[in-house]
């Protein structure tokens, strides 16, 4: 790899921007896309690889290229360290995801209740400004505090966030909704918001709604038809 393609690959991860290494399997020659260089076949290559979030060999015009998919890191926002919290953060770490839990209580989001989990000790809207929310990013609400979620919703829906969740009964749900009309979200915009939150696996404990959740996640991520399957 040249010195100006490694400074490159440097300051897109920085800057926070997805980006594909292509390498022509015979030569050694790379390329990165986006970029000026890449020919449209292979540029169309590379945005389908970024899609499927997935390295791939692939042959163009008898050369076969190994397409090195560099994506944005998956976040799961958690809004609130309570129990659920608990169980979904480790869960979602193994899923590939960076979980960051959010709570300004300090005798909750501690160390000990949430061991190698980042926690961020701040107001959720002031810490969700913060981490600049992206198309890889996922936010759940669970403490039941309208201080608290209504805000960081707020955020997410003015977001790309890919999946935006809230705990809470359909009745309470409702409420929310009329509460975030307030805040200038329309019918569109509120549609964004899966709740209750979890897909419908009759879950009681908390360590089953977490994993519903994880579930939904998930399915949204992969576009699958599960994830529409609403209580």
């Amino acid at each position: 790899m040249t010195p100006e393609l490694r400074i490159a690959l440097m300051r897109a991860r920085t800057e926070r921007r997805p980006v594909v290494l292509a390498t022509d399997l015979a030569s050694g020659r790379q390329l990165l896309w986006p970029g000026p260089d890449v020919p449209e076949a292979l540029a169309e290559a590379a945005r389908e690889a970024l899609a499927a979030d997935r390295s791939a060999t692939i042959e163009q015009e008898g050369a076969r290229w190994f397409l090195h998919v560099h994506a944005l890191p998956l976040r799961l926002f958690l809004i609130g360290a309570v129990h659920i919290a608990q169980g979904l953060a480790p869960f979602a770490e193994t899923l590939g995801f960076q979980t960051i839990v959010i709570d300004p209580r300090p005798s909750l989001a501690t160390p000990e209740r949430f061991p190698g989990i980042t926690l961020m000790p701040d107001w959720p809207d002031e810490a969700l400004d913060r981490a600049s929310l992206d198309g890889r990013s996922a936010v759940v609400a669970l403490t039941h505090d309208p201080k608290l979620d209504d805000p960081a919703l707020d955020r997410a829906l003015r977001s790309d966030a890919f999946y935006i969740g809230a705990l809470g009964s359909r009745r309470s749900h409702t409420a929310r909704l009329e509460r975030l009309a307030e805040f200038g979200h329309g019918p569109e915009s509120l549609s964004r918001i899966k709740g209750p939150v979890g897909l419908p696996l009759a879950a009681v404990t908390a360590a089953e709604i977490a994993l519903s959740i994880a579930a939904e996640i998930v399915a949204v991520r992969r576009g699958s038809s599960l994830s529409w399957a609403r209580r």
